[in-house]
């Protein structure tokens, strides 16, 4: 990455458009104010943090637990879409950063990001085009695939050859190939273009499920063991293919049912929740979480929100609301002072700048911790998101959504 860019991050001047920082740090660098050793209590609410230590234990039990499994990771960067972020994963191990769409990677191009796996289809003539002439630059770029229309549109696009991978499908899913046939013509596409290589095949299987008991993991690893089985049918155009798989909830499954393969393949995993974990969603979806292999994460996400007003007994106002948390997969958690969720507290409705909690003991204008669920609907909330340890802001991470 490009290192120059990450560091003028921190000579960006502060000002209202940074909601996170109090007005006291306005006209300050965020270099200078840093430097000040701010302490959290005097963030204004509501904020969202992350937990330094959380984030530090997150990074070397993914990076531990993948090394040990000869899998490779390319975290999937749309959790964070925070470059600082990204840089500490490669620095970890990542092999490289996976993105969603052309916006995406525009931000990973502008911040020197080598490698790019693009875990989705490209449509867009002028999009495809682009990517051409990146690659041409130097950069590696990987590029899903499901038709052969798909594929006529990246052939004729010219430019640096783009690497691509055969997307495989699940019935009612999302992208890919619905079936074998299917992406064999996918692959034949590919090989006919000259500004084009095939270099493996893909898959998300958590698009075949959102569960967790016996059935949902068998259908997971029927899944997976499809793509197996792609890949072993394919004639690639590099000695060493890629297979790539794996959100955040089942890359236990992934490990297990591809990781044979690493002999004769690049196993790669595209988990990108993990970094930062939750109190929600993937508290209940993560494998270690669950009981199965994986890092034990532990949730650096909070946010800090302070009562606005106690209108009816057992009944707190909180300043924060579907502008600041994340909402669509659970509401936010309660915390106590050791940072575990609050017994006999919860969240039970959410308004656009109104939070509504039962349980909690804090009086007006005194501030509750909140554990937050799903990442990926998190970070785009918040441009600038301090990164805190006992009481300190020691960092803060920049957000491009």
């Amino acid at each position: 990455m490009d290192d120059s860019r990450l560091h003028d991050l921190y000579g960006e001047v502060l000002d209202w458009r940074h909601q996170a920082v109090p007005p006291v740090s306005h006209g300050r660098t965020l270099r200078s104010w840093l430097a000040s050793e701010p302490a959290v209590d005097d963030l204004d609410t509501p904020v969202m943090t992350l937990s330094a230590p959380a984030l530090e234990h997150n990074l070397a039990a993914m990076a531990a637990w993948c090394a040990e499994r000869g899998l490779a990771l390319a975290p999937h960067g749309k959790a964070t879409m925070s470059p600082q972020l990204w840089r500490r994963q490669l620095r970890a191990g990542a092999v490289g950063i996976t993105v969603a769409n052309l916006p995406q990677a525009r931000v990973a191009r502008a911040f020197g990001v080598e490698r790019v796996l693009i875990a989705n289809e490209i449509t867009s003539p002028a999009g495809a085009a682009w990517l051409g002439e990146w690659a041409r630059s130097g950069a590696r770029i990987t590029v899903f695939a499901d038709s052969p229309a798909a594929v006529d549109i990246l052939a004729r696009a010219g430019g640096a050859p783009l690497e691509v991978v055969v997307e495989l499908g699940s019935a009612g899913g999302r992208g890919g190939a619905r079936g074998a046939e299917a992406a064999a013509s996918v692959a034949d596409a590919v090989r006919a273009a000259p500004n084009l290589r095939l270099v493996g095949v893909a898959g998300y299987e958590g698009s075949v499920t959102a569960g967790t008991d016996p059935a949902a993991l068998a259908a997971v690893d029927a899944y997976l063991e499809e793509l197996a089985a792609l890949f072993a049918a394919m004639d690639f155009e590099t000695d060493r293919p890629m297979i790539t798989a794996g959100g955040s909830a089942y890359y236990d499954r992934v490990a297990a049912v591809l990781g044979p393969l690493t002999e004769d393949a690049e196993v790669v995993l595209r988990s990108g929740a993990y970094v930062t974990h939750d109190h929600g969603f993937y508290a209940r979806l993560a494998p270690a979480c669950r009981g199965a292999s994986g890092p034990e994460p532990r949730a650096a996400l909070r946010a800090r929100s302070r009562v606005l007003s106690r209108p009816e007994p057992g009944l707190a106002i909180l300043d924060a609301g579907r502008r600041d948390v994340p909402f669509d997969q659970g509401l936010p958690v309660p915390l106590g002072p050791d940072g575990a969720a609050m017994g006999g507290a919860a969240c039970t409705q959410i308004s656009d700048q109104h939070l509504f909690a039962t349980g909690v003991a804090a009086g007006v204008g005194e501030v509750v911790a909140l554990g937050l669920s799903h990442p990926c609907t998190a970070f785009d909330k918040w441009n600038l998101i301090p990164v805190v340890d006992e009481g300190r802001v020691v960092d803060a991470v920049r957000t491009f959504f």
